[in-house]
């Protein structure tokens, strides 16, 4: 567990933005949202309230970083960047910014000034969210280029359908990472990794894929439901389904809207009286007699015991109702050896 910090960083913020003119402030507190008001204004926003350019507004907000950055105050707060430098390299040398801030403080005001004190602050780069990656900070070079490398090389190692535990795609990840000091060799570090990637994301369930995977990003009942029962890993009735996704994803799912939902997706079959499995697991639609029909074409005459033993495998259903099908002369015939073939 991290510690927490040990400076205010509204005080801190105070004191670094006291050598500035009264508008450089303005700007400075509009523009990071450094007062009661949050929003972190635009440049276009603040030039409109004062009659200016966003150009003229980027030269005094850039002039007055640069008086900060040269005054007295600044280096009397050294020891403030230096704590939030060693806690950017605790936790892996590049940060998700939401996750840094987020960790610092779950105050949206007190995060908006410990954003300020990293743009401030001469020993943080932030890198801002492009096609890959989310917003980040870094403090170590070189691990950063080794993570940005490690991510997409591992985002082209995934399929659309892979749904992988958290274990197994830590060490899938490691194994794309060369030569990591041991201060990095830390689960919890490389999961903060993991979450930098806009390519790759964890569902609800705590299972990793590609972030566009209907897997991992659910959008709809049929998603939810497809999650819930390989999870189970054995066929459920819909109810229970439904049930699931409601405690599961928080989303209320009505039992009818969801039975409807199974029955029209491919990736469910029913497989007994309400009970869903995956087509994934090797099951396949249609009704008993063509689970029989299906065993019969592709292994020849085979023995009622040895037909029954086979549909069990695929549906969840009694063996006097396997039984009654192979009665239908419409479709089975019995040989001369005791044996059913098709007709």
């Amino acid at each position: 567990m991290l510690s927490a910090i040990t400076f205010k960083p509204k005080q801190v913020v105070k004191r670094l933005l006291a050598p500035l003119s009264p508008r450089a402030l303005d700007v400075m507190t509009k523009r990071y949202g450094l007062s009661e008001n949050t929003e972190r204004m635009t440049l276009e926003s603040i030039g409109g309230i004062y009659g200016i350019t966003r150009e003229r507004v980027r030269q005094i907000e850039n002039f007055a970083l640069t008086t900060i950055k040269k005054s007295d105050v600044f280096k009397k707060e050294a020891a403030v960047f230096k704590e939030l430098n060693m806690l950017a390299r605790m936790m892996g040398g590049i940060v998700c910014e939401e996750d840094f801030l987020m960790h610092l403080s779950k105050d949206y005001s007190v995060q908006n000034h410990l954003f300020f004190l990293l743009v401030v602050g001469d020993e943080f780069k932030r890198e801002k969210e492009d096609e890959h990656f989310k917003h980040r900070w870094i403090v170590d070079d070189k691990i950063s280029m080794k993570v940005h490398d490690a991510l997409k090389n591992l985002y082209e190692t995934l399929s659309h359908e892979d749904i992988i535990p958290e274990g197994e795609i830590i060490a899938a990840f490691m194994n794309h990472m060369k030569e990591v000091s041991e201060e990095y060799k830390n689960e919890e570090i490389i999961k903060r990794w993991l979450s930098i990637s806009k390519k790759i994301a964890k569902n609800p369930l705590g299972e990793w894929g590609a972030a566009e995977s209907p897997n991992v990003n659910a959008r709809g009942m049929r998603d939810y439901a497809y999650l819930i029962i390989r999870k189970h890993g054995s066929p459920m009735h819909f109810t229970e389904v439904a049930e699931a996704i409601t405690e599961v994803f928080h989303k209320k799912a009505h039992v009818a809207t969801c039975h409807n939902e199974l029955i029209k997706d491919k990736r469910f079959v029913l497989v007994g009286r309400g009970l869903y499995a995956l087509s994934s697991w090797g099951y396949e639609k249609g009704v008993v007699k063509d689970v029989v029909a299906k065993i019969l074409k592709k292994e020849g005459p085979l023995t009622k015991k040895d037909i029954i033993d086979r549909v069990l495998k695929e549906r969840y259903v009694k063996e006097n109702t396997v039984f009654v099908n192979l009665q239908d002369s419409k479709y089975f015939k019995k040989t001369k050896d005791g044996k059913y073939t098709l007709a």
